[in-house]
């Protein structure tokens, strides 16, 4: 980052509320360590940088990588986690159900979408959302720890608003299995995803003989490392 180049950086405590327990791997606490170095480096302080709040992105927006039955699904849980869980992949150990899910994962996909309109838009260089990341949510049902693929949005907003070429790189320990097939069949976007193989590791997939669909040949590079 420098003092001139402007760089958005969209956060706000409400992401906190994307929480599946007290024993949950991926428990807020590691959201509120991350902005409390951003704090006590002073990066979000330095000239170029504008914090901004994400919105929860509307049922429309999350409709660019998901099906409606699956966002009314997601819903559903939210108002009652004893509904539809098995239906949409909600209720597991990895990813479990509660009250309130659909609006914690809308509001941490509309950071990312947010994100991505800054840099379409020019009113940003760069633009960060690190409680993004949810390469696990297939279109249809959420997966290791992922509701709403806010990754795939991202790609899918850049693509709808005319971007000829978009590169979606993944350094995860696991590999972006959503986001890979969200973008399997489209030419127009490269996955490239470097994670340990899934011979021994979830979710299991993300070989080098898988490159995309028939009509988009060589846009998914995977790169499966020994443990």
């Amino acid at each position: 980052v420098t003092q001139t180049t402007p760089t958005a950086l969209f956060w706000s405590p409400q992401l906190l509320q994307y929480d599946f327990g007290d024993y949950h791997p991926m428990h807020p606490s590691r959201l509120d360590a991350t902005w409390r170095m951003v704090r006590e480096f002073g990066l979000d302080s330095r000239p170029g940088v504008a914090v901004q709040v994400p919105e929860a992105a509307q049922d429309s927006e999350l409709g660019l990588a998901h099906t409606d039955e699956y966002i009314r699904a997601v819903r559903a849980v939210s108002e009652d986690p004893g509904k539809e869980i098995a239906e949409c992949g909600l209720g597991t150990e990895d990813t479990p159900g509660y009250a309130g899910i659909h609006e914690a994962s809308a509001r941490l996909a509309g950071g990312t979408l947010q994100a991505a309109q800054a840099l379409l838009d020019g009113s940003a260089v760069r633009a960060v959302n690190f409680s993004g990341g949810m390469h696990h949510a297939f279109a249809d049902r959420a997966s290791g720890f992922c509701v709403y693929n806010d990754a795939a949005l991202a790609v899918r907003r850049a693509l709808d608003a005319g971007e000829e070429r978009v590169m979606y790189v993944d350094v995860d320990v696991h590999h972006g299995d959503g986001v890979e097939r969200a973008l399997w069949d489209e030419p127009r976007a490269v996955t490239l995803s470097i994670h340990e193989t899934g011979e021994r590791l979830f979710p299991g997939t993300g070989f080098v003989q898988d490159t995309g669909g028939p009509s988009a040949r060589g846009t998914a590079i995977n790169v499966p490392l020994p443990p």
